[in-house]
C-alpha cells in the first residue's frame, strides 16, 4: 500500500506511461475515415474550446474555486478533457462493437492524462498519497512533552539576553538531524474564527535540553488548499531540515495555521463580513504560539510567509501588523485580496459595498500611507506566471518606497506552481536568517 501511495505523479514512470497511453488514446479517438468525420472533429474541437472557457468561467465566477482567472495552459488541458468526452460520444455512433467498447476506455485515459498535466502545472500533488491524503494521515498531534506552560514560555532563553541566538548557541551532542511535524488545533479565542487542522514543525534544536527560545515562521497555504499543502507540495520539512543542517540544528519553529476554515473557503485574510481572519492570524495565532511552544517572544524574531493566497496574506500581515510580523515571505501573491476577478463584487460581499473600508486594509494602499523602518519582505514568482510576476513587481516597488528592505526572485520555467515555494523557501530563509537571529 505504501508503494502505491508513494507513486510519483510529477516525474518518473507514471507521467511517461500515462502520457504515451493518452497519445495512443487520442489517436484512436481521432483517426477514422471519411470527410464527414473530419468535419465532426472540427465541430467537436470548437465545442470543446467553448466548454473549456465556460468551465473556467464557472469555476472562477460562480463556484469561486479561485479568485483569479485560470491560466491558459490549464484551460487548454480542460479543453482536451472535454474533447475526449465529445470524441468518445462520436465514436459510439455508426461503428463496430470493438470501437464502441474501447471509446470510453480511450476517453478515460485521455482525461487522466489531461488531469496529470493540470496537476503538473500547479505542482499540487506530488504523489498519489498527497492526492488521497495518505501522506499526512499518520501525522500525530503535538505531544505534551513539546508543549510548555504560559509561565515557562515567557521566560528568557538561557545565556545572554542580547544578540542573535546563533551567537550563543552550542550544538549539543546527539541532536537529531531532522525536525518533527505534528498537528494542532489553534482556537480563535479573540476572533471567534473556527479554524481547521494546523501543523507545527519543530526543528532539531527544539529537542535540545534546555530548549533554546527559537524564532517563529508562520506559513499560510494557497486557496483552494489547506495547511497540509505546505507539508506535501511545499516540502517545508525538507527545506527546514536542510537549513538546520547548515546552522547546527537551528531553524525556526514553523506554524502552519488554517485561515480559511475549509479547502475551498476564502476569508481574504481580513476582518470582514466573512470572518475575522485578520484578528485570528495577528492575535490568536501568536498568542497560542507563545503560550504553547518554547519560542522567542520578541517580534523581531518572527516572520510570516505564504504561497499564492498565502503570499497575499503574508503581505497583509507585514503591512498592517509590522509589530507582530516585521519579516515576510510573499511567494506568488496577489496585488490585493480578492474573492474573484470582479473587485466590486468582492467589496460588496465582504464589506457591504464600502470601498473605503476595503481600501483601508488593502496592502498597496496601506504601504502608500505608512513608513516602515524595521521591516523586510522577500518576494518570488514564476517567470512564466505573467499575472503574478507583475503583481510581484508592483508590491516590490510599493514596499521599497515604504521603507521596507526588499528582495525579489523569479523562478525560471515556472508558472503559478508550488515549485516556486520549493525553490525559493531556502533562499528566503537564508536572506532572513540574520534578522531572525539564526546567523551572525
Amino acid at each position: 500500500m505504501s508503494t502505491l501511495t508513494g507513486l510519483d505523479l510529477l516525474t518518473g514512470g507514471v507521467p511517461v506511461i500515462v502520457g504515451a497511453a493518452a497519445v495512443a488514446a487520442a489517436s484512436f479517438l481521432l483517426l477514422r475515415r471519411g470527410r464527414s468525420w473530419w468535419m465532426k472533429i472540427a465541430a467537436a474541437v470548437a465545442a470543446a474550446a467553448l466548454l473549456a472557457v465556460g468551465t473556467g468561467w464557472f469555476l472562477v465566477h460562480v463556484a469561486a474555486v479561485s479568485a483569479q482567472e485560470l491560466p491558459w495552459p490549464v484551460t487548454a488541458w480542460i479543453g482536451i478533457a472535454c474533447l475526449a468526452a465529445l470524441l468518445a460520444g462520436l465514436n459510439l455512433a455508426g461503428t463496430g462493437w470493438r470501437r464502441r467498447a474501447l471509446a470510453p476506455v480511450a476517453m478515460a485515459v485521455l482525461i487522466l492524462g489531461a488531469a496529470l498535466q493540470v496537476n503538473a502545472y500547479f505542482g499540487a500533488y506530488r504523489t498519489l498519497g498527497d492526492l488521497t491524503g495518505a501522506s499526512t494521515a499518520a501525522i500525530q498531534t503535538l505531544p505534551e512533552g513539546a508543549r510548555v506552560g504560559p509561565q515557562t514560555a515567557l521566560q528568557p532563553a538561557p545565556g545572554p539576553k542580547a544578540g542573535p541566538l546563533a551567537g550563543t548557541w552550542v550544538k549539543p551532542a546527539g541532536l537529531p538531524a531532522a525536525g518533527t511535524i505534528n498537528s494542532v488545533q489553534i482556537p480563535g479565542a479573540v476572533s471567534g474564527f473556527a479554524a481547521g487542522n494546523a501543523y507545527v514543525y519543530l526543528p532539531p534544536a527544539y529537542q535540545a535540553e534546555p530548549r533554546p527560545a527559537l524564532p517563529v515562521l508562520v506559513l499560510v497555504a494557497g486557496q483552494p488548499g489547506s495547511p497540509a499543502d505546505w507539508i506535501t507540495a511545499g516540502g517545508v520539512a525538507t527545506a527546514m531540515d536542510a537549513f538546520a543542517t547548515t546552522h547546527d540544528g537551528l531553524a525556526p519553529v514553523v506554524v502552519i495555521p488554517d485561515v480559511n476554515g475549509s479547502a475551498t473557503g476564502n476569508t481574504m485574510c481580513m476582518d470582514s463580513r466573512i470572518a475575522k481572519a485578520d484578528t485570528y492570524l495577528s492575535t490568536d495565532v501568536p498568542a497560542w504560539i507563545k503560550a504553547t511552544l518554547r519560542v522567542d517572544p520578541d517580534p523581531a524574531r518572527w516572520a510570516i510567509g505564504g504561497f499564492s493566497f498565502g503570499g497575499t496574506c503574508a503581505l497583509q500581515m507585514a503591512s498592517l501588523h509590522a509589530d507582530v510580523y516585521p519579516s515576510a515571505i510573499d511567494l506568488s501573491g496577489e496585488a490585493e485580496p480578492a474573492l474573484g476577478p470582479d473587485r466590486t463584487a468582492t467589496v460588496g460581499q465582504a464589506f457591504d459595498g464600502d470601498t473605503a473600508a476595503f481600501d483601508a486594509v488593502v496592502p498597496l494602499q496601506v504601504l502608500a500611507a505608512r513608513h516602515y523602518t524595521h521591516s523586510r519582505i522577500y518576494l518570488a514568482a514564476g517567470a512564466q506566471d505573467g499575472t503574478f510576476s507583475s503583481y510581484q513587481a508592483r508590491v516590490a516597488d510599493a514596499a521599497a518606497k515604504a521603507g521596507m528592505d526588499v528582495k525579489t526572485a523569479l523562478v525560471t520555467g515556472q508558472g503559478h506552481s508550488w515549485e516556486v515555494p520549493r525553490q525559493t523557501l531556502a533562499p528566503a530563509m537564508a536572506w532572513l536568517a540574520p534578522a531572525l537571529g539564526l546567523s551572525r
